[in-house]
């Protein structure tokens, strides 16, 4: 295996460990004004993934500057054809920072209510976003002998392209709905779960109609088993769920979104950007990386810092494993 195949297999599994955390405090932000009831609700979720959400956000930083540095043309192309939408989750991802940090700053109502909000929105929209930009990736898009994006804003939205932003949407809030199960106690706990059910067969419906079209469009054999563990995981999940076992739960909706991006890049490869135009205009592992050289800088930075990175946020989350439900939260940080 070439070090560009080495370095697709680790962008792949950054842009999974991604989805997989960030996809389940997308989900938590989503929930608050789906599930929360009432203030001291918003903040019992808010606070479930307030150790943790920056941490997640790492993956993504990681995802993208791995690529600048491995695939140069690839990073150029999709941030150049994809700036609106790119442009909108970044701005998105800074807004929810900030309302995650200064909703509390402030005792009055209008000014707690409007961060929440924000929270909401800016969990919703990139959770669409995220999907929309990938099934463009794996569907192709209109690229240029020059491995330059010729389309526009309107050929990014199309029905295969949104039917992926709904899939990681509902699948990001069922991530979320049963993370939510596992670390709450009491009434918010059995709604979460209750929701997580509905979402769930909402989820499973949209999701085996995405993975199904890509599997017809560009997948192999590969691709295939891992429709099939996607499918089942989520399916596990569901039944977990029912049965209150929100751990196994969890752990098979994460094995859902990993089968799931797996699938994704298994059909995507040795391409990493299709062109719709000429499939001899495509972008591969080939023509769009760094040198060799640079390849094996990188990999031995990767080989040192990758496992420190992982021990501490593993650690992070041991730390702040317990459940917590609103007898946790003194009245007045609620308000």
């Amino acid at each position: 295996m070439e070090l560009h195949d080495v370095w697709f297999v680790l962008i792949a599994v950054l842009w999974t460990g991604y989805f997989f955390l960030e996809g389940f405090d997308f989900g938590v932000g989503i929930l608050t004004k789906l599930l929360a009831r009432d203030r001291l609700e918003k903040r019992v979720l808010i606070n479930t993934i307030g150790p943790v959400w920056d941490g997640n956000e790492v993956w993504l930083l990681t995802a993208g500057g791995a690529t600048f540095a491995a695939f140069p043309e690839w990073y150029a192309t999709l941030f150049s054809g994809f700036y609106l939408p790119l442009l909108v989750i970044l701005v998105c991802l800074i807004v929810r920072g900030v309302a995650f940090e200064y909703r509390a700053k402030r005792p009055e109502e209008n000014w707690q209510r409007t961060w929440e909000t924000a929270i909401f929105w800016t969990s919703l929209i990139p959770a669409f976003l995220w999907g929309v930009a990938f099934g463009n990736i794996v569907h192709g898009v209109k690229i240029d002998r020059n491995f330059e994006y010729v389309g526009t804003l309107w050929n990014l939205l199309n029905p295969y392209a949104l039917l992926g932003g709904l899939v990681t949407l509902t699948l990001f809030t069922f991530h979320g709905a049963v993370f939510t199960a596992l670390k709450t106690v009491g009434d918010i706990r059995v709604r979460a779960r209750q929701l997580a059910t509905k979402v769930g067969l909402l989820t499973a419906v949209v999701a085996l109609a995405f993975l199904l079209w890509t599997q017809i469009d560009s997948g192999d054999g590969k691709s295939l088993v891992a429709v099939v563990v996607a499918v089942a995981a989520l399916l596990a999940a569901l039944g977990a769920n029912l049965r209150g076992r929100e751990g196994w739960a969890f752990a098979l909706s994460g094995v859902t979104i990993v089968a799931a991006v797996a699938m994704l890049f298994l059909s995507l490869f040795p391409n990493v950007m299709p062109s719709s135009l000429n499939g001899d205009w495509s972008l591969t592992v080939t023509n769009a990386s760094s040198s060799p050289y640079t390849l094996k800088i990188m990999t031995w930075l990767a080989v040192i810092a990758t496992p420190l990175v992982m021990l501490y946020q593993g650690w992070t989350y041991w730390v702040f494993r317990k459940r917590i439900g609103t007898q946790h939260i003194a009245t007045e940080a609620a308000h």
